[in-house]
């Protein structure tokens, strides 16, 4: 049992003598926990962009598109990379907002109207990354496919048989479902859990907005 649920229990036991007391206490306690969520949130989502740039550095993408003969691409990749960082730090500025806004509001209405914004900027944050995730795998074997001199033949086979096709694209589509169903159970994982917290907030303080 948390520090919440015993300061509640004891507002329920003296909710006669203490009630406008115990509000306060209660407030203060949801207001500190729900800044430390935002908080883990910001510190995670630059953490993450940490990871997946170190990540990215490991293959190299222009010397893997010079060796196939197609170094033009490069740019094309390299503009992605410049847009995708772009939003990604949005999101992270985003996230360092409403950890301002949480830790200096004064109000319960206004707490709980941050939790609701903060909720949501975490919910586009997490399905453009998914978004991305799939783009940037569908792109990839797009351009694999057709630029690798390696798969030649199996280029060729396709050409030939319609089947060979459908096989290929029905392969593609399951793994890329595989993929973005494991990245979408990460996301659940690391940012489902703050989400599900911040809920429980908000509902407290619904509670003794009322």
């Amino acid at each position: 049992m948390d520090e919440l649920d015993l300061l509640k229990k004891d507002w329920k036991r003296n909710e006669n003598a203490f009630n406008q007391i115990s509000e306060k206490e209660i407030y203060a306690m949801l207001h500190k926990k729900s800044s430390s969520i935002v908080k883990w949130i910001l510190i995670i989502s630059i953490l993450e962009v940490l990871l997946w740039t170190a990540m990215g550095m490991l293959p190299n993408t222009d010397e893997y598109l010079d060796k196939m003969g197609h170094a033009e691409y490069a740019d094309y990749f390299q503009w992605f990379n410049y847009f995708n960082y772009s939003v990604i730090l949005v999101f992270i500025y985003l996230f360092y907002r409403n950890y301002v806004a949480i830790s200096t509001t004064a109000s319960t209405k206004k707490l709980m109207d941050d939790i609701i914004r903060t909720r949501k900027t975490v919910n586009y944050y997490v399905w453009y990354n998914l978004s991305m995730i799939v783009l940037s795998f569908i792109v990839g074997f797009i351009i694999a496919f057709i630029c690798n001199p390696d798969v030649d033949q199996l280029r060729q086979k396709v050409q030939e048989d319609g089947r060979l096709m459908a096989l290929l694209i029905g392969f593609l589509v399951v793994i890329v479902a595989v993929i973005a169903f494991l990245a979408w159970l990460f996301y659940r994982l690391v940012y489902g859990i703050f989400l599900r917290k911040l809920l429980a907030n908000y509902k407290e303080l619904k509670k003794i907005d009322l």
